[in-house]
């Protein structure tokens, strides 16, 4: 982290640390962005954890990116020694955020195209033999791309926070017989409850159920039920599913939420979901932002024209004077042609 960089901004704070915004000029006078995450010397095994996790996953699709090569020790406004992380900024905040701002659900195409790049994020981290184990939106951060022409905006969805992610197979230092949670307790498997030994990778699918569940409803798994939690997870049972949410992504969500965990197959085969495949083959296009531009939907498919008209010109006739029987009039007959009236356009625009 370079030495001249101003404090902006307090983005979070947590029980352990937080994370904040820092800026610096770059040559041609523009002003870079960070977001730092700062801990105490405590929890530094934590941090350097997630340091030496995001390291291995330098270039990896969906996953935030490190700004430098290593931690940085310093002292905190207390005089405290902390460790500082440097991170890309996502200006457009976490999941949680954007899911607050559209309290209206999300469009389908938006949920899915969300729900892909969030699947690219874990395929990468499962690759490398982790499990993140506390997927929630709080953890997804959204980095605005602007369309230069329209300035229309879409997102791209990045994994953060592996402070306690864990090897697969591995025991987790989180889970407590009195608090058995890998990570955060609405977003947990039944599994992971039961038994919090070991941490497989199916439990980030089961997360991932939870987050696409709230994409679509706007509302957190188990919501009135957040006492009650652990008893209906060992019970087997799974977040409500309301009737509203579209047939193919219910499909998508019984299989996250598959009592046994290895028939919930991998991040690589959902992504090979009809869910989230039916949408690719017809050119869906990028996650779409909060303003959307006007298009054009076709009511009801035109009929095929043909290079004749459908209906025949009309003719009429029209003589100067009346004609006499005896006498043929010198002058030319007028003709006025009278076309069929336009056809109503079949398109109207939806915003």
């Amino acid at each position: 982290m370079p030495p001249e960089m101003d404090l902006v901004k307090v983005l979070g704070k947590g029980t352990y640390g937080s994370v904040e915004l820092f800026s610096h000029k770059q040559n041609d006078g523009s002003l870079l962005y960070n977001a730092v995450k700062v801990m105490d010397s405590e929890n530094y095994g934590s941090i350097d954890q997630e340091f030496r996790i995001l390291s291995e996953l330098r270039g990896c699709p969906c996953i935030v990116q490190l700004c430098g090569n290593s931690l940085v020790q310093g002292t905190d406004c207390n005089g405290r020694k902390v460790y500082k992380m440097s991170m890309e900024y996502a200006a457009a905040g976490t999941l949680t955020n954007f899911i607050q701002r559209n309290r209206t659900k999300l469009s389908d195409s938006v949920i899915k195209d969300f729900t892909r790049m969030i699947l690219n994020g874990l395929v990468s981290i499962h690759s490398h033999g982790y499990v993140h184990c506390d997927l929630k939106p709080d953890n997804i951060l959204l980095f605005p791309i602007y369309d230069k022409e329209t300035w229309n905006c879409s997102y791209e969805l990045k994994i953060s926070d592996f402070g306690i992610s864990t090897r697969a197979g591995d025991k987790s230092d989180c889970w407590r017989i009195d608090e058995p949670w890998v990570g955060t307790s609405i977003y947990m498997s039944p599994e992971s409850v039961r038994d919090g030994t070991t941490v497989e990778k199916t439990l980030d699918l089961w997360s991932l159920g939870c987050i696409v569940l709230e994409m679509y409803t706007g509302k957190r798994p188990w919501l009135g039920f957040d006492k009650h939690v652990k008893s209906l997870l060992l019970d087997k049972k799974a977040p409500e599913i309301p009737e509203t949410v579209p047939c193919d992504a219910r499909q998508f969500l019984e299989k996250c939420f598959a009592r046994k965990p290895e028939e919930r197959g991998t991040a690589s085969e959902l992504l090979l979901h009809p869910f989230l495949i039916r949408d690719e083959k017809m050119g869906s296009a990028a996650a779409a932002g909060e303003r959307t531009g006007m298009v054009l939907r076709l009511r009801n498919p035109p009929p095929i024209l043909k290079d004749t008209p459908t209906k025949p010109l009309k003719l009429k006739a029209i003589s100067q004077k009346p004609q006499q029987f005896k006498k043929v009039s010198n002058k030319p007959l007028k003709v006025k042609i009278v076309p069929p009236r336009p056809r109503r356009s079949d398109f109207v625009p939806v915003q």
